[in-house]
């Protein structure tokens, strides 16, 4: 068992501590002999791997007259290289300085209480010190290494693990802090330690402590009492956002990696996790044709951020995905700050052969995160394609109060956009960024999530779920109403992608009655167009029209029309915070307590396609809906149940639609496919054509004599199907084993 305490240099350990590990190699942390040897022989036959290879020995270079603690790793490399003495000299002068630096105290920190020792700033130079320590140390004679060991360890390595990790001056819990803080300054004070573990047997054991403590981060479930979400997704993937994703998980693959390559032949605890990050980082990015690869922008992330590092870590540690290769070549060089491009020294190292990467993608085009919340459903990893993005789980930290908001990739633009984030001491983080008002949500009386969750968090988290995706339909709900309960009583949005129409319907109810409101964020220039607001950009395009509960008002003339729908242009700061920008606040008149919104959103092949989809709204008892006709003369009928919205407790939701009985909240009839959405029967003229027992999701696809029927919403399902005619063959979620037939009934079952 490992000592529970940081001792002071020189004490001696517990009689519990841990036998001290074989000394390391050096160097063999992550800049090894071997990984040098073979990116430098890229070179030649690598115009890529040659340019990268300049662009790190000039920016070495450019390091010789500096002291810049920040990126010592190009001085690091650039020895190992080249054996240029001038790079070991200066290194050995910056470590030699270094450790006899007072203190790396942040005032601000020091004046917290208890005081925080440490911070990411301290954790960014720990990292630099060890590349740094790693490469130098057969140059340096035994006094210097002792002199720079002991005054890092001084310096970096006690108060980093001795806030985050150890007994018994550890002041921070993976319950307050365990977010990105913790895998940095954990995972880089760890790095250090193992960098000096030969000089320093208590950084020898700090290392192995820090190394072990990381499965730890990964699995944490998250806590009731301090509301703190769990730091990852059974499916892969953080909440914080893929910016703070990228960023946490890397630091902790860092130290795991350097681990391994000092210790080889060491195993170390499985990290599940690992396996699912590159489905991750590539489930929420978009390729596109000009210009950078972007990644969702929920919470406090930016497009231009992307998963590399993370998943180049994974991959050197045996996580070989092929797709790696296919999201690296997608990538703009140095496109992200923290990202592992081949001009940065780990990307020069640690990237793969690209030359065999795939040309699309095996991830799945449709990927729900339910623990925290997040959705993206797409037609294509092709460049350009378009991807619908949802969110509506919690809001903690970096995760905004956006429960409900969309953003939505279009021809090679986020063409209905989030509206970003700024520093976050700046007012405009704090009070619109973070906010509702950044988003594209529903607001009651003006009001979206309380602003004490941007502190406190979301006691109660929204849920994002019931994914079904065939050809030409996709389909999940996002249920906002744990965040905004404080104002509604029910507020679920259904998202429905037909063909070239994404139908947004809402489920809202309120307390109280009162004024509901829609707001949208354009990524592009907004044209009014009678009832439509026509936004484009570039070579992207596509049209908002409201339809229920009334569409917009054709004019500027609304006192002409009471019932319609209204409009206010709102001015929101940019995120450089150089100027405004507009989104749209869509306004209902009249006062209520409870709607059924249905908005669509139409996109367009072009800015200049004139011709689209026609859509009517059509009515009967108990139900209103939607006749869509495609521009090739294609019809589908939308019904959407009035009574299966929660306002019956025991009797059930019957209703016909014109000739179909269904108790489904949503129905979609079309000539090759139907679907209901929470439903446990669809019958026609008193024939079964759906059955179960619970209420469920349910898509049947035809084509070519074929049916493919996807199905969700319990986990143990017994479900009929009675199709007119039987198909040559029929699948249920791409199974054909889960099927059994009978005097015309098929009998679905699956169990998860």
């Amino acid at each position: 068992m490992l000592s529970s305490a940081i001792l002071p240099i020189g004490g001696s350990l517990s009689a519990g501590a841990a036998t001290r590990d074989k000394q390391i190699s050096h160097p063999s942390l992550l800049f090894t002999s071997q990984r040098v040897k073979d990116a430098k022989s890229r070179v030649k036959a690598d115009s890529i791997q040659a340019k990268a290879y300049d662009s790190i020995i000039a920016r070495a270079d450019a390091l010789l007259d500096k002291n810049d603690h920040y990126k010592m790793e190009y001085l690091a490399l650039a020895y190992l290289l080249t054996s240029d003495k001038r790079y070991m000299e200066k290194l050995r002068s910056m470590l030699d300085a270094i450790s006899e630096i007072d203190s790396w105290a942040d005032k601000e920190m020091m004046m917290r209480d208890p005081a925080w020792r440490s911070e990411l700033q301290m954790a960014h130079k720990s990292f630099q010190i060890a590349m740094a320590y790693d490469a130098i140390y057969n140059d340096l004679t035994p006094k210097q290494r002792k002199k720079i060991a002991e005054g890092v360890f001084r310096l970096a390595i006690e108060p980093l693990l001795g806030d985050w990790l150890t007994e018994p001056t550890r002041i921070h819990s993976l319950n307050s802090m365990g977010h990105n803080w913790w895998s940095s300054c954990v995972g880089m004070g760890g790095l250090l330690a193992l960098a000096i573990s030969n000089e320093v047997p208590e950084a020898q054991i700090l290392a192995r402590k820090a190394v072990e403590a990381i499965p730890e981060w990964f699995d944490f479930a998250g806590d009731r009492i301090q509301n703190k979400p769990k730091t990852f997704d059974r499916e892969g993937g953080m909440y914080e956002s893929v910016n703070y994703a990228s960023f946490g998980i890397t630091e902790a693959l860092l130290l795991r990696l350097a681990w391994l390559n000092s210790h080889p032949g060491e195993d170390l605890e499985e990290i599940p996790q690992m396996s699912r990050l590159a489905d991750f980082f590539i489930q929420v990015g978009y390729p596109r044709e000009e210009g950078i690869f972007y990644s969702l922008n929920f919470g406090d992330s930016h497009k231009n951020v992307t998963g590399e590092s993370s998943m180049l870590l994974a991959y050197a540690m045996g996580e070989k995905n092929p797709d790696v290769k296919w999201y690296v070549n997608q990538l703009t060089e140095e496109q992200h700050r923290e990202g592992f491009p081949r001009s940065f020294p780990m990307g020069f190292l640690y990237t793969p052969d690209l030359k065999d990467a795939p040309a699309l993608p095996s991830s799945d085009l449709d990927r729900v995160w339910e623990d925290f919340g997040w959705a993206t459903m797409r037609d294509s990893y092709m460049p350009d394609a378009t991807m619908l993005a949802v969110k509506s789980g919690m809001t903690w930290n970096h995760a905004h109060a956006d429960a409900g908001s969309i953003i939505l990739f279009h021809n090679g633009e986020d063409i209905i956009k989030d509206a970003g984030n700024c520093s976050y001491g700046r007012p405009e983080y704090r009070n619109y960024f973070f906010q509702s008002d950044a988003h594209n949500i529903v607001k009651f009386n003006g009001k979206g999530q309380s602003a004490y969750q941007q502190y406190h968090g979301t006691m109660l988290p929204g849920y994002v779920g019931g994914l079904t995706s065939g050809n030409g339909l996709k389909y999940v709900m996002a249920d906002a109403t744990g965040p905004t309960s404080d104002n509604f009583a029910r507020n679920q949005r259904h998202y429905l992608w037909i063909d070239n129409v994404i139908l947004i319907i809402d489920d809202l109810k309120s307390h109280e009655t009162g004024s509901f409101e829609w707001l949208w964020h354009p990524g592009g220039d907004v044209r009014k167009v009678g009832g439509d607001l026509v936004i484009s950009k570039g070579k992207s395009a596509a049209v908002i029209r409201p339809l229920y509960p009334q569409p917009l008002a054709p004019s500027n003339f609304v006192h002409d029309y009471p019932e319609m729908l209204y409009w206010d242009v709102m001015q929101g700061p940019t995120e450089d915070l150089k100027g405004t920008e507009e989104y749209y606040s869509l306004k209902l008149p009249a006062k209520t307590d409870r709607i059924k919104g249905v908005t669509a959103i139409i996109l367009k092949d072009s800015p200049q396609q004139s011709t689209l989809p026609t859509i009517k709204r059509i009515q009967g008892k108990n139900w209103i809906g939607l006749e869509i006709t495609d521009t090739i003369g294609k019809t589908t009928k939308v019904y959407i149940n009035e009574l299966a919205d929660g306002r019956l407790m025991h009797l059930n939701s019957w209703i016909n639609a014109d000739g179909y009985d269904t108790d489904a909240y949503i129905f979609v009839d079309s000539p090759d496919k139907q679907f209901i959405a929470y439903g446990s029967a669809l019958r026609k003229n008193g024939r079964s054509i759906f059955s179960s027992l619970s209420k469920l999701n349910f898509l049947s696809v035809k084509s070519d004599n074929t049916t493919e029927i996807s199905i969700n919403g319990q986990p143990r399902i017994r479900a009929t199907y009675s199709p007119e005619k039987r198909p040559a063959r029929i699948s249920v979620n791409g199974n054909t084993t889960d099927v059994s037939y009978h005097d015309g009934v098929y009998l679905l079952r699956t169990k998860r």
